[in-house]
């Protein structure tokens, strides 16, 4: 059974919604697309078939609280950034390696991201 047809047993399977189910299996966007949803997170510059940004936090705990915090959202969409932790900064790096590039996943978990920040971490 190819790689896809596994995907959509296990889907069917746990009787994913179809809300999830759209957000699983986006495409990779196209660098017009891309340059568009940019503008929603002009902090996550792309490099490469990635976005990524360094957030920084007073101290330790709080990297690793805003981590935390971002690590509940991504589970629940089933999308798992890259996460570097360096004492009191934080570097997320998104890319959805199953279609090969950058997708509205991406965008949607930055924008989390972002809101997460704001919302604990920003008076």
């Amino acid at each position: 059974m190819g790689h896809r047809k596994q995907i959509l047993w296990w889907r069917q399977k746990e009787r994913i919604g179809p809300e999830e189910e759209l957000i699983k299996t986006m495409a990779a966007l196209t660098a017009q697309q891309i340059s568009l949803h940019r503008k929603s997170v002009p902090n996550w510059p792309k490099r490469a078939q990635t976005i990524r940004r360094t957030f920084e936090f007073d101290g330790f705990l709080n990297s690793i609280d805003f981590v935390n915090r971002v690590a509940r959202k991504a589970q629940k969409i089933d999308h798992h950034s890259d996460i570097d932790i360096r004492f009191n900064k934080v570097t997320l790096t998104l890319t959805t390696h199953d279609e090969g590039g950058i997708t509205d996943k991406d965008f949607s978990l930055a924008r989390q991201c972002d809101e997460v920040l704001s919302r604990f971490f920003k008076p």
